[in-house]
């Protein structure tokens, strides 16, 4: 887990102006989580961009030769189901399998990527996703 450190600012924002008034769209790592899986995608050359969104990343990884798969392997991409925070405010999330039944992903209360079990106890996994790239890593 990364503590209070230089790593802990990284993904964390995403300013766009709309109408003049610049907007935090990640809210300070609130929001982070496909923008932070994205990023480490895209400098691995493993897909074409970063993105903000959740769908924008899972086109992404269709596109880039992403298969979808029914058990993770170490590297895979988990996709978990939309959540409803309240007021509107409805989420999917996204992070790295990383073995032996732990996952990483931006972690929306500390606002950067923290690790934990793969599987929530109120939040299912809709897809995985791996890429035989991957296999060459190794």
């Amino acid at each position: 887990m990364i503590k209070n450190s230089v790593g802990s600012k990284l993904f964390r924002n995403f300013y766009v102006k709309n109408k003049g008034k610049k907007i935090d769209v990640l809210r300070n790592g609130e929001l982070s989580c496909a923008f932070y899986v994205s990023s480490i995608l895209y400098l691995f050359k493993l897909i074409k961009d970063t993105h903000a969104t959740v769908d924008k990343t899972v086109k992404d990884l269709q596109e880039s030769g992403w298969k979808i798969i029914k058990r993770p392997k170490v590297g895979s991409i988990i996709v978990w189901e939309k959540m409803d925070f309240g007021g509107g405010d409805i989420h999917k999330h996204i992070g790295f399998y990383i073995g032996k039944g732990r996952a990483i992903s931006n972690n929306y209360k500390l606002g950067y990527p923290t690790e934990h079990k793969w599987i929530f106890p109120k939040r299912k996994v809709e897809m995985i996703f791996w890429n035989p790239r991957l296999e060459v890593i190794k």
